[in-house]
């Protein structure tokens, strides 16, 4: 389910003693009758990722599918309904859009409150937790923009050497009426908890702070809590939902944590899925019908303020505080063009001055630049950025003992779809170049890197790659192509090569980098300037800090690899002064490689609806095949 999924699923469970995992706390209720017990609403987002206002800025138009001055209005609603509720943020709020980006290169914030912050102080935030991406811009700048919240932030499992405004754990005492109208005075405690790879993929952090694992950590704070008397805990979880059975320092681990005696509710996310949907997958511990991580009410609110996690709560008094007697989950979509001007006017001001900095000129192109069929070999925004990455890189290495080298550019397209839904592609017209236009390209704020590889590596590269598509059974029609579980951000393209992608193979690696099938091999007729590559052959290859890090699916061929330039340069700023100083760009969307034939066989893609112009410069054969429920043009592609 996306943002563009609009059916509301809602799960309700009865959390009778017999069928709820015992904890420490648990006692016999006092009391069966209904006038002593009390009802409680969590509300939660996630993920927001600096989308504050109901505003596409790569569109550069009003979006009514996002946005926390869309999602306020389901707030508003959610608190008018009932007495006693509670709101949460599980973190990512601070990177993830030009208005992000701007404030953090504006650099003034201390002078102002960040409009994020502001938002969050005037929808009345009870607390919240961080996420790996909102320390995309240093602690300094972090620190600066947690001084302006009016409510508490927590991060159980993180360990910074200077103190950030955040706690390890909190209890939040609240007064609540109970269904007899009686007040009654709850102890909430809060945990939250960050991916432990965040120091992975923010290297230069390694030296400020540390991550634990988050079972480890839960297991401290849950202690912590209870001995300051928590009759409630509650844990705010950037993490996405995995195994049950529990990993160190794993990075989805919202299910394992759920599993732990003293953990009553989740918040999950990191991920961008929604949970319950009747489209997320089942596992051990993941009840998708009753909207339960290892039996405890769960909710993951989408991304980018698309939908409002709601937990409803029934409580009734044990002799040592409360316990859930029943809860229903939800996940509700944004819908409409409703705003929240308590959101609204607070991000007015850095709005406008957004607006202004990205519509600034840098250049033109002749020909438009689109990532609608990037899975299938055609993208020329795409080439654009590895054709900027390696022009960088020549430059930086000249004059040293590198500079003979063969330079091989890898880029990866990160509005493809997906999750995102059928407008989160790249889509720049021909004409005037702008910096909006060059954040659209390029959605992260990554550095620029150079690391040497020998040809055999370069291939394993490609074959990761690769795993994004599906096993095709020769002369089988319309089979699907792309594995949803594969975000289209880890399928590196390399530019200075060509190849073909044998689909009669399975894949030889898992979306998370496990290797899956040894024996296989999907890279086929592998050429470097017309000739076969050699696998001892050395390249540089210019990839990006988060390839660097020691995990996801290219870790084992990066990490510990000697790094011929680790550039303090953002790929989006070398991509800005590549196009400024070639002003006239017309790059090709071919970008190496295509799939080896297998006649009489189709396969199925999604793309957006408006890749319909864009059909005819396509060299493969391919047609529309009709919308599907999520909004995606369908398209059959004949191999």
């Amino acid at each position: 389910m996306d943002i563009h999924n609009h059916g509301l699923h809602t799960a309700q469970i009865t959390m009778h003693p017999r069928n709820r995992m015992p904890d420490s706390h648990d006692a016999c209720p006092l009391s069966d009758h209904d006038h002593e017990r009390l009802d409680l609403r969590i509300m939660a987002t996630t993920d927001l990722h600096m989308h504050v206002l109901g505003y596409d800025y790569f569109a550069d138009r009003p979006s009514e599918r996002l946005g926390l001055s869309r999602t306020a209005a389901l707030i508003g609603r959610a608190r008018r309904a009932v007495g006693n509720c509670m709101l949460f943020d599980n973190g990512d709020f601070l990177q993830g859009s030009p208005m992000g980006d701007y404030l953090a290169e504006a650099g003034d914030i201390g002078q102002r409150i960040h409009p994020a912050i502001a938002a969050m102080n005037a929808l009345r935030y009870d607390a919240a937790t961080l996420g790996n991406h909102d320390f995309s811009f240093g602690l300094g700048f972090l620190r600066r923009t947690l001084e302006g919240a009016d409510f508490p932030y927590v991060a159980t499992n993180l360990a910074p050497r200077r103190p950030l405004p955040c706690a390890t754990t909190i209890i939040l005492e609240r007064r609540f009426a109970d269904r007899g109208g009686r007040m009654r005075v709850l102890r909430i405690g809060v945990l939250g908890f960050l991916p432990p790879q965040t120091v992975d993929w923010e290297p230069e952090l390694k030296a400020e702070m540390q991550v634990e694992d988050i079972l480890t950590a839960a297991r401290s704070g849950i202690a912590d809590l209870r001995q300051q008397g928590a009759e409630l805990i509650l844990a705010l979880s950037h993490s996405g939902i995995g195994a049950l059975d529990p990993v160190p320092m794993m990075e989805n681990a919202s299910t394992a944590l759920a599993a732990l005696p003293g953990i009553d509710l989740i918040v999950a996310g990191h991920s961008h899925r929604v949970f319950p949907a009747p489209d997320h997958p089942a596992g051990p511990g993941i009840d998708v019908a009753r909207g339960t991580l290892a039996g405890k009410p769960a909710v993951m609110p989408g991304f980018w303020g698309s939908h409002l996690g709601i937990i409803d709560l029934e409580l009734e008094p044990v002799a040592e505080g409360w316990r859930i007697a029943a809860a229903t989950s939800r996940a509700e979509p944004v819908i409409g063009d409703e705003d929240s001007a308590a959101v609204t006017q607070p991000a007015l001001s850095a709005h406008r001055e957004t607006l202004r900095h990205f519509r600034r000129r840098v250049g033109r192109t002749e020909r438009p630049l689109s990532s609608y069929f990037t899975l299938i070999g055609d993208d020329p925004g795409l080439r654009l950025v590895a054709m900027a990455q390696r022009w960088h890189v020549r430059r930086a290495l000249r004059g040293t003992r590198w500079r003979d080298l063969p330079i091989l550019s890898a880029a990866a397209p990160f509005r493809a779809g997906g999750r995102g839904g059928p407008d989160h592609y790249t889509d720049v017209p021909a004409g005037r170049l702008t910096l909006r236009n060059i954040a659209d390209l390029y959605l992260f704020p990554n550095r620029l890197c150079a690391i040497r590889l020998r040809g055999h590596e370069v291939a394993e590269w490609l074959e990761r790659s690769a795993s994004l598509f599906r096993q095709i059974r020769p002369g089988g029609a319309d089979q699907p192509l792309i594995d949803p579980e594969f975000p289209s951000y880890n399928f590196d393209v390399i530019d200075g090569l060509d190849w073909q992608i044998d689909l009669t193979q399975p894949p030889r690696y898992a979306a998370d980098g496990r290797l899956v099938h040894g024996d296989t091999q999907r890279v086929r007729e592998l050429f470097h300037r017309g000739r076969p590559l050699s696998p001892d052959q050395e390249f540089i290859l210019v990839t990006n800090s988060y390839r660097l890090s020691d995990c996801g699916l290219f870790a084992p061929l990066a990490s510990g690899r000697p790094v011929l330039l680790d550039s303090t340069s953002r790929t989006r700023e070398v991509l800005r002064r590549y196009i400024a100083r070639r002003r006239v760009l017309s790059p090709d969307g071919r970008t190496g490689w295509s799939f080896a034939p297998m006649p009489g066989t189709s396969v199925m893609f999604a793309t957006s609806p408006a890749a319909a112009p864009y059909l005819e410069r396509l060299t493969t054969r391919v047609e529309e095949a009709g919308m599907d429920d999520d909004g995606f043009l369908q398209m059959r592609l004949h191999l």
